[in-house]
């Protein structure tokens, strides 16, 4: 753990696996209450100082940050590809994804502006300026472990805030990593610390329960989301959630049905699914749905699982055992209740897989919302397919979910583009575009699927407060 400028040992350890092979490739410290509790109390004694640090000065810690991640992107990926199990390249993307946040969040330190607002009195002027909003508790998610910090960490330094981050268990390797290189960016003692543990609940208490923070940021399920919400409510303490999703993935009838089809099966495959953006239910006309499922399948079983170390392998293992009795669970449901099954359905012990976590890439057609993928995420490589036809109202089939993080749309048509953006309930719509991400670009969801917005001028407002001042003159 990296406490107060210090790395720190604990009275006991735990390990850390590759998903892909089952091997121990480490071991760190699990950290607790204790340790938590002196994070936060290094956090609070360095804000001062930094808070009052020039935007300029935060900017250049994070401008040197930025350029240690590149230069040292490719063992990074390697560490990444070991412990979370993503295949190399996507583990390159990432890096370089995780880097844009340090550099655009240094640009963001320059422009927290504030304003002058006229009175109604000559003898009145009122100036309203940000400024940090304190101390910041941090939990970060195991599908992205190295971009989904930086997310959290650049625009709270940029801020002005302090930190204190607990990454997730299954991942702590990468936030060790991370957090090496901020120290050797220049990040001052107390302002970044970083507290591993195999038990997150005392610590997310802590977290929501310690004066001293007052701000908490979290990415993860909806389920967890919620309990922390609950426990942050009583001192009206600033949270913002990046939660679960369920997007639906509308093919309409004019949209090529190849070029959607080759679309949904890099988006949904991505991160061997797991991500909170990847498609759900793929509604696609039936004038075109033949064509669409023969080209969706044939991209998906030419999908080679495997270690991401090879090159070859285009999709990585899921993480844990949990993970893989709910894709399989969903997929039995589905294929009980009449889905049409076209490829994959079962968990890959071939090839020398058997001690990993890997499920076939798998298709299925004729899902009905009587079936439990219809309505739970799955978070893995499972493509629900949903036929509809011109009696359908699919804006309200789309939003039929509690959730409303992602959305995609594929169409040949404008105004049919521009409805379904204005009307879909999501947060974020890729229209004919499977990445609609971005350090530029606001990220989160409406409804179950959180509140608040990360990476652009959105995400480092989440980190400040305003303050008025009205002067007599």
């Amino acid at each position: 753990m990296y406490i107060n400028g210090v790395w720190q040992s604990c009275e006991n350890n735990f390990d850390v696996f590759n998903p892909a092979t089952g091997e121990k490739i480490g071991e760190v410290a699990d950290g607790g209450v204790q340790q938590a509790r002196a994070a936060i109390d290094a956090a609070d004694a360095a804000f001062g100082e930094w808070s009052r640090r020039t935007a300029y000065d935060r900017a250049e810690i994070l401008y040197k940050a930025w350029e240690l991640m590149m230069a040292r992107q490719s063992e990074l990926s390697e560490l990444m590809t070991c412990e979370q199990g993503k295949p190399l390249k996507a583990a390159r993307n990432e890096v370089k994804y995780a880097a844009d946040f340090l550099r655009w969040f240094a640009e963001e330190a320059k422009r927290v502006y504030g304003q002058t607002i006229p009175s109604a009195r000559p003898d009145q002027r009122f100036i309203a300026l940000k400024q940090a909003v304190g101390v910041v508790a941090a939990i970060t998610p195991w599908n992205y472990p190295i971009s989904m910090l930086t997310r959290k960490l650049a625009p709270a330094l940029a801020a002005g805030c302090t930190v204190v981050l607990k990454p997730a268990e299954s991942t702590p390797l990468c936030a060790i990593a991370v957090f090496k290189l901020l120290e050797e960016a220049g990040v001052p003692v107390g302002v970044a610390n970083l507290v591993t543990a195999s038990q997150p609940a005392p610590i997310g208490r802590e977290f929501c329960e310690n004066s001293l923070i007052r701000k908490l940021t979290f990415t993860g399920s909806t389920a967890v989301g919620k309990l922390l919400a609950r426990d942050a409510a009583p001192q009206l303490k600033r949270i913002s959630m990046e939660l679960g999703g369920h997007a639906p993935f509308i093919v309409c009838e004019d949209a090529d049905p190849v070029h959607a089809a080759k679309g949904a099966a890099l988006v949904k495959f991505l991160n061997a699914g797991q991500a909170c953006i990847s498609p759900n239910r793929i509604y696609v006309h039936e004038s075109i749905a033949e064509r669409f499922l023969e080209t969706l399948t044939e991209r998906v079983a030419g999908l080679r699982a495997g270690n991401g170390m090879d090159p070859s392998n285009s999709i990585g293992p899921l993480v844990a055992e949990p993970a893989l009795d709910k894709v399989a669970r969903q997929v039995e449901d589905a294929v009980a209740k009449g889905a049409h099954l076209h490829t994959g359905g079962s968990r890959i012990l071939e090839n020398g897989l058997e001690k990993g976590y890997f499920y076939a890439p798998t298709v299925l057609s004729g899902v009905t919302d009587t079936m439990q993928i219809y309505r739970e995420e799955t978070f893995g490589p499972v493509a629900p397919v949903v036929i509809y036809n011109d009696q359908d109202d699919i804006l309200a089939l789309a939003n039929d979910t509690n959730y409303g993080l992602a959305a995609y749309v594929y169409t040949q048509n404008i105004s049919r583009a521009m409805r379904l953006f204005e009307g879909l309930q999501f947060g974020i719509i890729g229209v004919n575009d499977i990445n609609p991400t971005s350090a530029a670009a606001p990220f989160g969801g409406m409804k179950m699927s959180g509140m608040g917005r990360e990476g652009a001028q959105e995400g480092i407002e989440e980190y400040l407060e305003t303050k008025l001042g009205g002067f007599s003159v």
